[in-house]
């Protein structure tokens, strides 16, 4: 049987990060699935399941690495010491009568220096027998399941995919192609959680979660203000001081605006719930009226302009 280091292809030196690496590509690429029904494939990444179960906890690594679990995970039978032969604890036939039950009694004849390896020795049985016959953990059971790793990925969306939702297909690094809902109204910097699509688990376990941070790309034609959305319209003089219902293009369609006689720049018209969606309605749309003069000149214009000017005395910064 493979080491678990050759069956995630680490050096027994490795760190726990390389071996937390060398899992990721392996899962990765053996997961199901990428993989599809091929049986050989959903064997080795039982594999290497298994193995990263063993080496990617410290405690396991070490009693694996020092011979007390074996490649499985279980725990060997430990070696009787000084060459005894019974139980965990080396008892041997002609052990002292009247020994405790529990303790199965043992003759000793050696160094009081070796009694520590007699206790350690006689505590990795216990781990799977009991000591003494009191019972304990179960020897042989099979590695725990152990829920895979939680994935965060940074993702950016338009920004009318975050006013008005949308359905994306993203391939994200790990997990493949995925089909994501970016919920009406989400915000730079909010988190999605997609439960059961980070790293797989291992032995059975559950698989983690992925956590993706929305960044909002900025629209030169939309901005958002808290709950509402702001947006410039441009008009002519004429529809300034004359007024007009003009057509307008605002987040997720069309509208018809009225524009009252004598708007200024600057002018705020307000589409109540045409904001942001939020729990219970949305926010407003403010559209911000900007008058633009041609960019070539106009002779009649300027005539109307001179001939009105004349007979004014209006003055706007003395208002």
């Amino acid at each position: 049987m493979k080491s678990p280091y050759e069956v995630l292809g680490v050096a027994k030196t490795a760190s726990a990060a390389q071996i937390k690496k060398a899992y990721r590509k392996l899962a990765k690429e053996l997961h199901p699935d990428q993989t599809g029904n091929d049986p050989a494939k959903a064997e080795r990444f039982k594999e290497v399941a298994a193995a990263y179960d063993l080496l990617g906890d410290t405690e396991k690594r070490a009693k694996f690495d020092a011979g007390i679990l074996d490649a499985q995970g279980n725990e060997r039978a430990p070696e009787p010491p000084f060459g005894a032969r019974g139980g965990p604890w080396g008892a041997r036939p002609g052990a002292h009568p009247g020994a405790h039950p529990g303790t199965q009694g043992f003759d000793f004849s050696g160094n009081f220096d070796d009694l520590g390896d007699i206790f350690a020795q006689a505590f990795r049985a216990g781990q799977g027998q009991g000591f003494g016959g009191f019972g304990g953990a179960r020897g042989g059971a099979g590695p725990r399941p152990m829920r895979g790793e939680d994935l965060q990925f940074h993702i950016e969306v338009s920004f009318l995919e975050a006013l008005l939702g949308a359905k994306k297909t993203l391939g994200l690094p790990e997990i493949g192609r995925l089909e994501v809902t970016i919920p009406a109204g989400i915000a730079e910097g909010q988190v999605l959680r997609l439960a059961g699509k980070g790293a797989p688990g291992a032995n059975g376990g559950a698989a983690g979660d992925a956590y993706l941070r929305v960044s909002v790309a900025p629209d030169a034609r939309f901005a958002r203000e808290g709950d509402d959305v702001v947006m410039d319209l441009p008009i002519s003089i004429d529809e300034a001081v004359l007024g007009a219902t003009i057509e307008a293009e605002i987040p997720g369609g069309r509208v018809r605006l009225k524009v009252p006689p004598m708007s200024s720049s600057g002018r705020m018209l307000r589409l109540r719930g045409k904001g942001v969606p939020r729990k219970g309605g949305a926010g407003d749309l403010r559209v911000r009226l900007k008058i633009v003069l041609p960019e070539t000149g106009d002779a009649g214009l300027t005539e109307a302009i001179k001939t009105w000017r004349a007979a004014q005395s209006y003055d706007p910064r003395a208002q």
